[in-house]
């Protein structure tokens, strides 16, 4: 029995991931789920997973959770975001999937590192924030990081039994969300709830609201860069609005391999939980007559964000990590109708330039420049 930390059990992929566990009883069983605030629906997953522990970071929350469990007195709870950290190295864990959202997963995910526990990565921003510091530590502990993101498990699946053989080319499939066919002045006007109306995936707020900008995939460019070893300007991003094939690797022969499946997070989830072995999923089955696949060119003047995801990796240091953090501020910006959709990437790009520049960043950098560019994104955005 593989014992799982599933952190941001909430979430979307750790629902997901719940359920991947439900399936295969006889093989995982939950040690640990985190939260951050949605405390009913943590205390919930409690009632009928029964891990050893469960982690509220927001310890406001720490009463209610503690309150909701006291019937289980076998579930220790703790509260805040140091005990998310520590409850990553308890011994009897084997796999942390970490899904938290945003630059809260950098913490936890490097304190995992350096317990040796097996890394299934669902966390975007840690490698788009510190990706030469995290594959350094990998390497260093000897710690495998598993993609969980549809598209690099795609990759990954595509480079199994690959060793060896040079990559030419990666090609990284995007929906283009809800607004590919857009003008600029159309974008203009678009709403939150014309934003989180996502053609293809259920996913959370925050992820579909960089999916509708395509920073989500300048995000997912920078994970393939450190993940596979490549060049940003190996990674070729090709809009596919069926989101069938979730990605594809061109080896220097020509030759190309693609990973295909009807849009199923559970496939991935599943598939970093079992590596190398492929277990059943209970899901609907992929019908390639059903019609065409599409692949389109994606915009960059339309879609800044994608853009500034080039301009962010191409001069490293702490750039990704600048762009991260201002992107937080105006994806939440937006959502809460502070500031309009076009001004997204405008808010990314003014704090971009604006923010200290470190070449050779550290932990202690990344945590500054994080703060820092907050900071300078929210003084943007308010003097809209």
């Amino acid at each position: 029995m593989k014992q799982i930390a599933i952190l941001g059990s909430t979430g979307s992929i750790g629902t997901q991931a719940l359920e991947v566990v439900a399936e295969h009883p006889d093989m995982y069983e939950i040690y640990c789920l985190t939260a951050n605030n949605r405390v009913d629906k943590l205390a919930e997953q409690a009632r009928r997973f029964k891990p050893a522990a469960v982690v509220i970071a927001n310890d406001a929350h720490y009463g209610r959770l503690k309150e909701l469990l006291a019937d289980e007195p076998d579930i220790k709870v703790y509260a805040g975001k140091e005990a998310v950290d520590e409850i990553v190295e308890a011994s009897p864990i084997d796999i942390v999937l970490t899904a938290m959202v945003g630059f809260a997963g950098l913490s936890p995910t490097i304190h995992a590192i350096k317990a040796r526990k097996t890394i299934c990565l669902a966390n975007k921003e840690t490698l788009v924030v510190a990706g030469e510091l995290i594959q350094r530590l990998a390497t260093e502990y000897h710690t495998p990081v598993l993609p969980v993101d549809s598209e690099h498990s795609a990759i990954f699946q595509c480079l199994t039994g690959e060793d060896g053989n040079e990559i030419e080319k990666i090609l990284l499939t995007a929906s283009g969300g809800p607004f590919r066919n857009m003008t600029m002045d159309q974008l203009r006007t678009v709403t939150k709830d014309d934003a989180l109306r996502h053609p293809t995936w259920k996913m959370g707020a925050k992820i579909t609201i960089d999916s509708a900008t395509m920073m989500n995939k300048g995000f997912e460019m920078i994970e393939a860069k450190w993940l596979f070893g490549v060049d940003a300007s190996q990674i070729e991003v090709l809009i596919h609005p069926q989101s069938i094939v979730h990605s594809a690797i061109q080896f220097r022969d020509g030759a190309v391999k693609a990973q295909l499946g009807v849009p199923d997070m559970r496939l991935p989830i599943q598939y970093a939980f079992s590596f190398p072995q492929r277990l059943r999923l209970t899901s609907e089955r992929l019908d390639l007559f059903a019609g065409p696949l599409e692949f389109h060119k994606p915009d960059m003047e339309r879609f800044r964000c994608l853009s500034l995801a080039f301009e962010a990796v191409n001069r490293g240091g702490n750039m990704p990590c600048i762009m991260n953090a201002a992107n937080e501020i105006a994806n939440r910006g937006f959502l809460e109708e502070r500031c309009g959709f076009i001004q997204i990437s405008e808010i990314i790009e003014q704090t971009m330039e604006l923010a200290t520049f470190d070449a050779a960043p550290t932990y202690d950098t990344y945590v500054e420049s994080d703060r820092e560019a907050r900071k300078i994104a929210l003084g943007i955005m308010e003097n809209i």
